[in-house]
């Protein structure tokens, strides 16, 4: 009795899939249905219905031909390609009873198999007197691209798997020509029956060497080796993740203006720039902040980036003055030994600026979810910041501190109001300012903690800024 009511194979084109699918067909009471879901077709070439159901019906209501090959006599399934329907995608996924097969292959070998098949327009062979040769020609791009796509698919599946408690059945290129693997397939899935031999309607089509399937074999390699394999060069971020903090936005309807602050934010100076425009509306909940998008069409959303030293700078600013941070404070100073000043007491500007330095150093602990204290929107990092945003809208400009004014009278220009003046006063609101307390310590601190943040917004030195 199998132990599933159905089966997908998730696989990619040139993996061998077709080889494993005549596997599968082989079992008695076993039916692979090739790929339903590919958009560009309905199982298979040529073909104008599945299991009754036309490919214009599919593509109208893709579950009801899933719901067909559920419920067709003996376990059915099909082959399913990162680019097929997505609608069916998440429903397969969370069936525990949708036995997952995943099917890979060496990237470079899917690769180049992809570009001869092309060229050839060859993409199966049942004999090796038919076969079309050619060799690939290596476009270190477009490898790029094809690797994302594969990565990016199994990221996915792995997730799925993951969050849901399943298991899947992990086979690979080579493992599909492995009579034993595939009887382990069979027992997996809970058959009683076995194959007794491979499959023999098909062959494999390009079974030369690698080199021999490249134009230009050595360049193919001089590419790959400038490529981050194994990203070595990633950031790796264990930040929390933020919400999108919608309550925070401030509105502006007469110019459809929607600004996001990023903590801490130079609200004071950008509210009296928006109201110079119009009345501001605020305290949005998301379901008003959609109606406001609807009433006004056209409308401009903006964030304002600083510099991460400066944001550090003012965040320990706050911990220190504000009472909110009492608690913090106290946990700061005798669980990590911060040089924090005791309560009621002043700091001098070195020894604030050894604090400072102190602080940011534990940021970078605290934003890798590894202190007791949680992630404070004020020292966030502005990537999560956005990320959060995301979740239910992005803004359209990321404004920056250093030429706001320009950003500002850009953004107005896009809304097509004429910009008011911008008034920035005194943008440093630390009792000691960084410009006096600057040093290399603090500026490589910052770096070292907001890594992230430095590359994907680009920030030089402050002190340049």
């Amino acid at each position: 009795m199998p132990k599933f009511d159905s089966f997908v194979i998730f696989a990619e084109m040139r993996t061998g899939s077709n080889l494993l699918e005549a596997a599968l067909n082989a079992l008695p009471g076993v039916t692979c249905h090739g790929e339903a879901f590919n958009p560009a077709l309905i199982g298979y070439p040529k073909r104008t219905e599945l299991l009754g159901v036309t490919q214009a019906a599919r593509d109208a209501e893709p579950m009801h031909l899933w719901r067909k090959i559920v419920a067709a006599p003996g376990l059915n399934g099909c082959r399913y390609f990162h680019d097929h329907d997505p609608r069916v995608l998440e429903a397969i996924l969370a069936d525990p009873t949708c036995a997952k097969i995943v099917l890979t292959r060496n990237p470079i070998d899917s690769y180049v198999s992809l570009k001869i098949a092309r060229a050839t327009g060859q993409w199966k062979l049942g004999d090796a007197k038919h076969r079309k040769a050619a060799q690939a020609d290596f476009d270190a791009a477009e490898f790029e691209d094809h690797l994302a796509q594969l990565q990016g698919f199994q990221i996915v599946l792995m997730h799925a798997l993951q969050t849901s408690g399943q298991s899947a059945f992990y086979i690979d290129y080579e493992d599909a020509q492995d009579l034993d693997v595939l009887n382990g397939l069979a027992a997996w899935l809970g058959l009683e029956a076995r194959l007794a031999a491979l499959p023999d309607s098909l062959v494999p089509q390009n079974p030369e060497p690698l080199e021999a399937k490249v134009t230009d074999f050595a360049g193919m390699e001089a590419s790959l080796a400038r490529m981050d394999r194994f990203n070595l060069s990633r950031t790796p971020n264990f930040e929390p993740r933020r919400g999108p903090n919608v309550p925070g936005f401030v509105g502006c309807a007469k110019a459809g203006l929607l600004y996001m602050p990023l903590r801490p934010a130079l609200d004071a100076q950008i509210r009296g720039w928006m109201a110079q425009i119009g009345p501001l509306e605020e305290k949005f909940s998301q379901k008003t902040l959609r109606q406001w998008k609807r009433k006004h069409p056209g409308h401009r959303s903006f964030t304002v980036l600083r510099h991460p030293l400066m944001r550090a700078h003012l965040a320990f600013a706050a911990v220190l003055h504000w009472p909110a941070f009492a608690e913090s404070r106290d946990i700061l100073r005798n669980a990590y030994k911060l040089p924090l000043p005791a309560e009621g007491k002043s700091i001098g500007p070195a020894d604030y600026a050894q604090a400072l330095l102190e602080f940011i150093r534990w940021l970078k602990a605290n934003l890798n979810a590894q202190t007791s204290l949680p992630v404070h929107a004020l020292w966030a990092s502005q990537s999560a910041a956005l990320q959060g945003f995301a979740q239910f809208a992005l803004p359209d400009l990321l404004a920056r501190e250093e030429r706001l004014a320009q950003d500002l009278a850009y953004l107005t220009q896009a809304a097509g109001i004429a910009a008011p003046p911008l008034d920035l006063g005194e943008t440093d609101t630390a009792p000691f300012k960084l410009a006096e307390i600057w040093s290399p310590e603090l500026e490589a601190a910052a770096r070292d903690t907001y890594m992230r943040d430095f590359m994907q917004f680009g920030f030089g030195a402050w002190n340049a800024a």
